[in-house]
């Protein structure tokens, strides 16, 4: 079986700066692959180049190959039932296509979710337009059942009281469960979650992260987590891999690369995080060198551990 996302030589150029340079990346049917690497690796860019969300400004190569059918969906009457399962390229397919699969079969958890949501809508409604956008039929008492359940299931406490509430009336932490609730209230294939603990505190960013291990593992879902920190991608991720400077210098299983990484660059990320052995009286470890530049990329990667 073919993965279910495949990203083959992605290129994606802002005018003359190449930000993602050739990208290699496959995700296969219900698997957890982190994507870690420092501030404008590329990480992100990525993902909105799966979702058909960038700028217009912007310009790809290569392929993201979408596998279409779940092979649950495959007519097994069909004499070659196999064929049914065919891939997408969504770099080519129209706007409309593209608004078919965004929020029902490839959703996101975005940065920020206090720049995520409205912050003049209720968040039930916010939830429920979700819903609402891929079932035209539906009345608004059904979609308001849906956006509750969906609230109720990311453990947001009363949930049809609260469902008239404004984002400002949630803590951070409440507010990443509503986003949450938006991305998985369609039940997509497939979960980009783009620093979905970033600004949250230790406590709050565990409890989002058994969260989302939970409902994961409860619906199946193929999960893209994006992080600059290899020891949370780690705690969820089965394999990871590693990007800097636009490119992937480093893929494999996650026990692997966090104990015994193989590149420069992997090795250096895993040293800047501050362990409970970490010798207080020393200052932490840095990556050496200036951040890579994409309008002008390294020759080589020869970085090492401080």
């Amino acid at each position: 079986m073919p993965p279910i996302l495949d990203i083959r030589n992605l290129r994606i150029r802002f005018g003359n700066v190449e930000a993602v340079r050739g990208v290699n990346i496959q995700l296969d049917e219900g698997e957890v692959l982190g994507l870690v690497g420092e501030s404008g690796s590329g990480k992100s860019v990525t993902a909105l180049a799966v979702l058909g969300l960038l700028s217009p400004a912007s310009s790809t190569e290569g392929q993201i190959l979408w596998r279409n059918s779940p092979p649950e969906e495959s007519p097994s009457s069909h004499p070659s039932s196999s064929h049914a399962v065919f891939s997408l390229d969504l770099l080519r397919q129209p706007p409309s296509a593209m608004r078919h699969l965004r929020g029902r079969q490839i959703a996101m958890i975005f940065q920020e979710p206090m720049t995520a949501l409205n912050p003049v809508m209720t968040i039930g409604r916010q939830v429920a337009e979700c819903f609402e956008a891929h079932h035209s039929s539906a009345t608004r008492r059904e979609a308001r059942k849906k956006a509750i359940d969906a609230l109720e299931e990311v453990a947001i406490p009363e949930a049809s009281t609260r469902y008239g509430d404004y984002p400002h009336q949630f803590s951070g932490g409440q507010r990443q469960r509503i986003l949450i609730a938006m991305a998985l209230i369609n039940r997509p294939r497939l979960l980009i979650a783009d620093e979905p603990t970033t600004a949250l505190d230790v406590t709050v960013q565990a409890q989002i992260l058994a969260l989302l291990q939970l409902l994961q593992a409860q619906h199946g879902l193929s999960m893209l987590f994006i992080s600059h920190d290899l020891a949370v991608v780690g705690q969820v991720a089965a394999r990871v891999a590693v990007m800097r400077a636009g490119e992937v210098v480093e893929t494999g299983p996650s026990a692997r690369l966090l104990s015994a990484p193989e590149h420069p660059y992997s090795r250096s990320l895993l040293a800047a995080v501050p362990t409970l052995r970490t010798n207080r009286d020393l200052p932490l470890a840095t990556i050496a060198g200036a951040p890579p530049v994409t309008s002008s990329p390294p020759a080589g990667d020869t970085t090492a551990p401080r």
